[in-house]
């Protein structure tokens, strides 16, 4: 029965790719008890007088925020849709170190991520690599034993930024097209990227390729085209 042989060779893939998708859901899971436990709505009136902004320019009632309790620098998408920036992050802020508006473009950001379906295409990613390291590290091992899975693991972690970088691209693009059709423009979304690094204390030694967030040139190069393309100022004008 010659059609026998491909489905066996294809069994171990599909139980890879469910594997990927039961621990994706389990980690979504995990995530959404964590934030549940340890956030809470953020009330801060400049920053909602912004979201409202936001609001009014994609048409929906209000955009909720919350604010996670944890020190590190950052935004959040949830998988379930929600906004959170973290405590760390807002200290920032109201310790002056980050403008209203750049706090505003963290926020347009992440809704850009909601907006694309990144959570959704993240899980397709995360099933489809494993499946990639397997049939990779089968490969690599007939002419290189041992060393099969090393390689294999190197090309997907390459692979896995490589599609991490380009979903911030385009939600940076989503938040520029926002801020300005909110009236903010680009420019504190710019001067923000221009301060990440000092912010969160991370350099950027990491070879490019390895990364799974752009440079911060290469960013605001990206948004600069943009506003080109859309021929606007990049106040937003």
């Amino acid at each position: 029965m010659p059609h026998i042989w491909p489905m066996t060779k294809l069994i171990p893939i599909l139980l890879i790719i469910g594997y990927g998708l039961v621990m994706y859901w389990f980690s979504a899971w995990r995530t959404r008890n964590e934030l549940d436990a340890r956030s809470s709505l953020l009330a801060d009136k400049r920053l909602k007088d912004l979201t409202d902004r936001f609001a009014d320019a994609v048409g929906v009632g209000q955009i909720r925020v919350h604010v996670y309790e944890i020190e590190p620098v950052n935004g959040l998408a949830a998988p379930d849709g929600r906004i959170f920036i973290t405590r760390g992050f807002y200290n920032k802020y109201r310790q002056g170190e980050v403008s209203a508006e750049e706090m505003a473009s963290v926020i347009a950001h992440e809704l850009g991520h909601v907006a694309l379906g990144h959570s959704r295409k993240r899980m397709i990613d995360f099933s489809g690599t494993n499946a990639v390291r397997m049939v990779l590290a089968t490969v690599f091992n007939r002419f290189l034993p041992g060393l099969g899975a090393v390689i294999a693991n190197f090309v997907v972690t390459m692979l896995a930024a490589k599609l991490s970088r380009n979903d911030e691209y385009e939600a940076d693009a989503y938040a520029s097209a926002l801020l300005v059709k909110a009236g903010i423009g680009t420019g504190p979304q710019k001067s923000l990227f221009r301060k990440l690094e000092g912010l969160t204390g991370m350099g950027g030694g990491m070879p490019a390729w390895l990364m799974s967030h752009p440079k911060t040139d290469d960013r605001i190069r990206a948004i600069e085209e943009n506003e080109a393309k859309w021929k606007l100022s990049p106040e937003g004008g």
